[in-house]
């Protein structure tokens, strides 16, 4: 028998979310963030690539897409994960073109880990504060971003997480922003998401020297193809004196640097204000 439905519970209202599906990328980047939203009420979580051949993640696990990128509707929450597979997007139009539509209309926009490369070569990280994985955090002023070395990072409608594990966190905080802090906290609940490490060893900071000394040697080579695309990038979108720093970002970024608005940054000598997408949308194209 059906029941009648409580006049005083108000249905929250629909939402579309989407991930970026490409070869190579880090499943966590993907499946932490995955578990989250698609345990957001009234809401469908699709997974979009270039085509819906399957893909394998960084470490062989394999992954299809649900349609193509041209089938994919306007999402209200567009994921771009990242992964060594990111560096093969940084200069593919129709990839870039996507992110750059959808973000147009959606209502918020994260990225994970080297997922924000993706989006500083869209030209979105112009003026805007970020992080990304640590390995890659010294690039983001080539995007023309403010480097801001924390877990979760928010700017308007965009949302960043560092590297890989810190995407759930990043998650529960766009599940909070798009359907509140109860819905989230009841996530994470469900999620039993209280992590416990047996290590302190998350962070190069806190790593015994010896292992984060190997973990930067291993990463060595992407890091520096990473910097050379960058570089071209940086070209293209016109941050051309944007200087690499590799001191912490405490020291030169943010609000720690005495920007306590955290919104405008210099690059060519001039103060800069974040860039809208539209805005960037014309200057790419126009």
């Amino acid at each position: 028998m059906a029941t009648e439905r409580d006049p005083d519970i108000v249905e929250p209202e629909a939402l579309r979310g989407g991930s970026l599906l490409f070869d190579g990328l880090d499943q966590m980047d993907l499946t932490g963030p995955f578990e989250v939203f698609s345990r957001m009420s009234n809401s469908t979580y699709r997974l979009y690539g270039r085509s819906t051949a399957p893909v394998r993640d960084m470490h062989g696990l394999v992954l299809q897409a649900d349609a193509t990128l041209a089938e994919a509707p306007q999402l209200d929450l567009l994921h771009i994960p990242g992964g060594p597979g990111q560096e093969a997007l940084m200069e593919n139009d129709e990839v870039l073109d996507w992110i750059r539509r959808q973000a147009t209309g959606a209502r918020l926009v994260f990225s994970v880990c080297t997922g924000a490369l993706l989006l500083g070569a869209a030209g979105m990280l112009i003026g805007r504060r970020a992080t990304t994985h640590w390995a890659s955090f010294h690039l983001l002023p080539l995007f023309g971003a403010i480097p801001v070395d924390e877990r979760v990072v928010m700017d308007d409608k965009l949302v960043f997480a560092a590297g890989v594990t810190a995407g759930i966190d990043g998650a529960l905080r766009v599940a909070a922003a798009l359907r509140g802090d109860e819905q989230a906290q009841a996530i994470q609940l469900w999620m039993q998401y209280a992590p416990e490490p047996p290590f302190s060893a998350g962070t190069p900071e806190t790593a015994p020297a010896q292992v984060a000394a190997a973990a930067r040697a291993e990463v060595k080579a992407v890091t520096a193809q990473r910097e050379e695309t960058a570089r071209r990038v940086a070209v293209r979108l016109g941050v051309t004196r944007a200087r690499l720093t590799r001191r912490g970002p405490r020291a030169a970024y943010g609000r720690e640097a005495g920007n306590q608005s955290g919104r405008l940054h210099e690059v060519h000598g001039e103060v800069c204000a974040p860039m809208r997408v539209d805005t960037m949308i014309r200057r790419t194209h126009g």
